[in-house]
């Protein structure tokens, strides 16, 4: 198939640091294009990919300090898909919904992968409004604010099998987080959590600049007192002895989340994960197998000692069985080609309807000819 992938242009692809939908967008193309197809990435000029790479910005929009809107940035990328389109077999967007208007027309070959929270009361006119765009949900629970869209299908992430190595005797002894500092990923809860079952917490996360305030006020104080490590923003390559030498994640979230790419990533590394119950979390970690799932801060704390002792080789194999980018790839793979006999066999009906329409038209006017010559 010619595929064409619509990435954001916010990071690289893969980003340089932490950027979960251009990682995904990463994996679900490189994966792809070994598969065979025909692959166009409409990207960041910094993105590395063995696809087509149309460059649609010099660089990520995050590393770019005159860049104050990254709207205009975007309808530029639009402009060059709309210009190709015809090039491809389907377009697989990953802009939330900057494209519906532009690309309506061409909805039976054009999926939208969704990334972010739905829950939000300006997204509802909007999906109302087009109602025909087919979606694809990250997770099901992503999906319930919106019980009227067009979702076609729920494809969870997957992630390279080679991409993290399982550390299955770990001798790092703390606890991780990973991820954002802000309010709906709770950090506050980390350190509370770690500090209660008396164990270390290192925290490796990005503060973005909306979040500065947060992280000054609310954070920052609560590293004083010990036993709480800031690691800041990491990179691919320090993330495997990051997760993997950890003896569990935290995943302490305050929010509907979409999907929580650094569970899978923990549970790549053989990496118990301790989350709380919201939004795609139940979906993600199996409670008492890959980690635990608890609903507030002391039924954290009284769930460590057990998650510490679950089998890190029993999670490496869950990870395996359920989140490759394989597995990813192929569920995306089955859902295009049902689009696409869907849009043949509508084509092959208007097809008919035309020409049945088109001879009853063309013997309507030979018998009113034959009428008129007989009158």
């Amino acid at each position: 198939m010619r595929i064409a992938q619509i990435a954001p242009l916010y990071e690289s692809v893969p980003p340089r640091l932490y950027g979960g939908t251009e990682r995904v967008v990463s994996y679900l193309t490189e994966e792809l294009v070994r598969q065979g197809h025909q692959v166009t990435l409409f990207a960041s000029e910094d993105s590395i990919t063995s696809a087509e790479l149309v460059p649609c910005t010099p660089r990520a929009l995050r590393l770019e300090p005159g860049v104050r809107d990254a709207v205009p940035h975007h309808m530029i990328m639009l402009d060059k898909v709309r210009e190709r389109a015809d090039d491809f077999d389907l377009l697989h967007f990953h802009i939330d919904y900057l494209h519906f208007p532009q690309f309506r027309p061409e909805r039976a070959r054009t999926l939208t992968t969704l990334h972010g929270r739905q829950d939000l009361a300006d997204h509802m006119p909007f999906y109302r409004r087009f109602a025909d765009m087919p979606l694809v949900s990250i997770s099901n629970a992503q999906r319930m604010p919106l019980p009227n869209a067009n979702f076609v299908a729920t494809v969870h992430h997957g992630l390279p099998l080679d991409l993290l190595t399982p550390n299955f005797e770990p001798k790092g002894g703390y606890l991780a987080f990973l991820g954002r500092i802000s309010p709906e990923k709770r950090p506050d809860r980390a350190i509370a959590i770690a500090r209660s079952a008396g164990l270390p917490l290192k925290i490796a996360a990005k503060v973005d600049k909306a979040d500065d305030s947060y992280f000054r006020d609310v954070i920052a104080p609560m590293l004083r007192g010990g036993g709480v490590e800031f690691v800041g923003e990491i990179n691919e390559n320090t993330k495997n002895d990051f997760l993997g030498q950890a003896a569990a994640l935290l995943f302490p979230i305050d929010w509907p989340e979409p999907f929580g790419l650094v569970m899978i990533e923990a549970m790549a590394c053989g990496t118990p994960v301790l989350a709380f119950r919201h939004g795609s979390v139940p979906e993600i970690v199996e409670d008492g197998l890959t980690g635990r799932i608890v609903c507030d801060v002391d039924e954290a704390v009284r769930a460590i000692p057990g998650l510490l002792t679950l089998d890190r080789k029993a999670i490496r194999a869950r990870f395996e069985e359920r989140f490759s980018a394989a597995r990813m790839s192929t569920d995306y793979v089955r859902l295009y080609q049902k689009m696409l006999r869907e849009h043949a066999a509508s084509d092959g009906r208007l097809s008919t309807l035309a020409a049945r329409s088109a001879n009853i038209s063309g013997h309507g006017s030979e018998s009113s000819s034959a009428a008129r010559k007989d009158n």
